[in-house]
């Protein structure tokens, strides 16, 4: 037996020094709007399922998403990735208690049933408010660590919209957030957090972190990276990354729909055990943050303002951002406001999209060519104005899904905003066409797609409506010859002024004087 053992001996040897170290990855997505009274519950999350492991790897590889950053520097750095729990709902109001603990514990038992973990990789939003939880995800870290103990390491991604806690920094080893928004980088962050995990496990790097949070509210409307005032200081996170003492630096702009303790924008800094370098460079990001406050003043057009400077704009289209109904941060997608004054004003060569489940089965009851006349819109709650009637017919039924080809915010390629039927309102000529297209289900205009693939042409049209803020932008500044925000009401309304916070710490600027 001593024999046959010591002739086993280098076989074994080889197999322990090329077995790759076991991560499991998973994750729990939501960006909860605290003044949307419409509670996210169970049935809102869709669970991304498997039964083949190795099948599910090459088929979530094709994304650009942060799993699919996972997937890759997983092959790139030597690790066994193991997919566990994975969900996500489309932005609303909080996650009631069923459904967070009911996906939570279903994420920890996957977790903990990995053979042989050695680490795990957490993909979250960071902007997750649960009823009993203000800060969703951190409670998520605190109890995935509770659940594997100190020693296995943590890395947590997280959205360009994440409010920070402290307690998510204490529980991870590292946090890494997405850079750009639009999202466009959500795969190199995911390739990024497996990078750091790898070093990990390898013990070439201890990551040690800080977090910075300064006294602001960064309001959305300026959160666009690829401009002033934030493109100095994402660019200046990007140039501190070149040091090798640094594995991530990280400029969260925050969510300010969530009434939580710690909203607003965040710095977390990742070091390779220099604490104090993390610290003094945290510091000092948080500190540019503070200084664009000036540049943040709010001065938008009111959709009756903004719909007349848009009829006189000589080069279109003009895309007017329904800032009050952003979709992808949490509204109800059927505000009327903009749609009432393209009605009002006579305007000429308009696209809206409204969420309206009523217009969509009126609309396939008169089928392609039918008459359509009915008040659509401002149907889920009053803060998102009055049904506006629309005269016109059917022009086209679709069953609402579309494929992005190229790297949009969130890195998704397919889209499914269900039944969708597209109204060729009254007013439209030939060569100008009023289109109204009302679907089942909401969908942030994160790809122009949604009304390519619909037969819509954007570039023969004068004016867009997006219901959104700064992710469409992708999608729309190629084709817009100008991009208006509006100043509209709904739950995403851009001025917080509008709602009254109880759990947010005091005093912030953009709240206070």
């Amino acid at each position: 037996m001593k024999y046959i053992s010591l002739l086993l001996l280098p076989v074994l040897l080889a197999t322990a020094q090329t077995r790759r170290p076991v991560v499991a990855f998973g994750g729990i997505s939501h960006e909860s709007d605290s003044f949307n009274p419409m509670l996210t519950e169970l049935k809102d999350f869709s669970k991304r399922t498997f039964t083949n492991r190795e099948t599910a790897l090459r088929d979530w590889a094709s994304s650009s998403d942060t799993i699919s950053g996972y997937i890759e520097g997983a092959k790139l750095y030597g690790l066994d990735l193991y997919p566990t729990h994975l969900s996500g709902a489309g932005p609303k109001g909080p996650v009631t208690d069923e459904a967070y603990e009911t996906l939570t514990a279903d994420l920890i038992k996957q977790i903990k049933a990995v053979p042989r973990l050695e680490g795990v990789l957490l993909a979250l939003h960071g902007a997750m408010v649960q009823v009993s939880h203000p800060h969703g995800d951190a409670e998520i870290v605190r109890r995935v660590r509770q659940a594997v103990g100190p020693k296995i390491p943590i890395v947590v991604t997280h959205d360009f919209h994440a409010n920070i806690a402290p307690e998510i920094v204490r529980d991870s080893n590292a946090l890494v957030v997405f850079k750009e928004n639009p999202h466009l980088d959500t795969h190199e962050r995911g390739k990024q957090a497996a990078r750091i995990m790898a070093g990990m496990l390898s013990g070439k790097v201890k990551p040690t972190q800080a977090l910075a949070k300064p006294n602001m509210i960064f309001n959305i409307v300026y959160q666009n990276t690829y401009a002033p005032p934030l493109k100095p200081i994402k660019e200046e996170a990007m140039r501190l990354e070149q040091n090798p003492k640094i594995l991530a630096v990280s400029v969260a702009g925050g969510y300010q729909y969530a009434d939580v303790p710690w909203v607003g924008p965040a710095v977390v800094v990742v070091t390779d055990n220099d604490p104090e370098l993390a610290k003094k460079e945290a510091d000092r990001l948080s500190a540019m943050l503070w200084a664009a406050r000036d540049k943040l003043v709010l001065n938008l057009p009111d959709p009756a303002a903004a719909v007349k400077l848009a009829m006189a704009e000589k080069k279109t289209p003009v895309a007017l951002m329904d800032f009050g109904d952003n979709i992808g941060g949490g509204s109800s997608g059927d505000s009327t406001f903009i749609l009432k004054e393209l009605v009002t004003q006579k305007a000429t060569g308009w696209v809206v999209t409204i969420r309206d489940v009523e217009a969509v089965k009126a609309a396939v009851a008169a089928g392609i060519g039918g008459a359509f006349d009915m008040a659509v819109g401002g149907k889920t709650d009053k803060m998102h104005g009055e049904p506006v009637r629309v005269r016109g017919r059917v022009k086209s039924i679709h069953d609402g899904r579309f494929y992005e080809p190229e790297i949009r915010h969130g890195g998704g390629h397919h889209s499914d905003q269900g039944l969708s039927v597209v109204i060729e309102a009254e007013g439209s000529t030939p060569d100008m066409l009023n289109i109204l297209m009302v679907t089942l289900q909401r969908q942030s205009p994160n790809s122009i797609q949604q009304l390519v693939s619909r037969a819509i042409y954007p570039e023969r049209q004068r004016i867009l409506v997006a219901k959104g803020a700064i992710a469409p932008r992708a999608a729309y500044e190629p084709i817009a010859a100008k991009i208006i925000g509006v100043d509209s009401g709904g739950v995403t309304a851009v001025n917080p002024a509008r709602f009254t916070y109880k759990l947010a710490r005091r005093p912030l600027f953009g709240l206070d004087k």
